[in-house]
């Protein structure tokens, strides 16, 4: 089993700037790779970022050039820039013990961290 528990989640302006981490605990020697996902109320749940053990990223689209995510040891990091209203959701750290895809199909979620920003 892996567990991820996220941190880092707050309240911003617009233009500003966050960053979450997730750590990584247990069998991590399983995860292949490693993302974050965003749920905004009254939305689905949408992949945001993910990075594989080779490092390869992959952004949505809505977030390219604002976002970087990043991987060191058993924690991910996403730095988020420019922060618009928009991106105000709660943000989960998932791992991917089986694809291996820098789009990581979930095995294991955090809890979630909620960001907020105001307009």
């Amino acid at each position: 089993q892996v567990q991820l528990v996220e941190s880092g989640g707050g309240l911003v302006q617009a233009g500003g700037s966050l960053r979450v981490s997730c750590a990584a605990s247990g069998s991590i020697f399983r995860i292949k790779a490693m993302g974050w996902y965003r749920q905004a109320p009254g939305k689905q749940r949408e992949l945001v970022a993910g990075i594989n053990k080779s490092g390869s990223t992959h952004y949505a689209e809505s977030v390219k050039g604002r976002f970087t995510i990043s991987r060191d040891k058993n924690t991910v990091y996403l730095q988020m820039n420019s922060l618009k209203p928009e991106d105000t959701a709660v943000y989960y750290c998932v791992a991917d013990d089986l694809s291996g895809s820098n789009k990581p199909q979930p095995d294991y979620w955090g809890q979630g961290t909620q960001v907020t920003v105001s307009s």
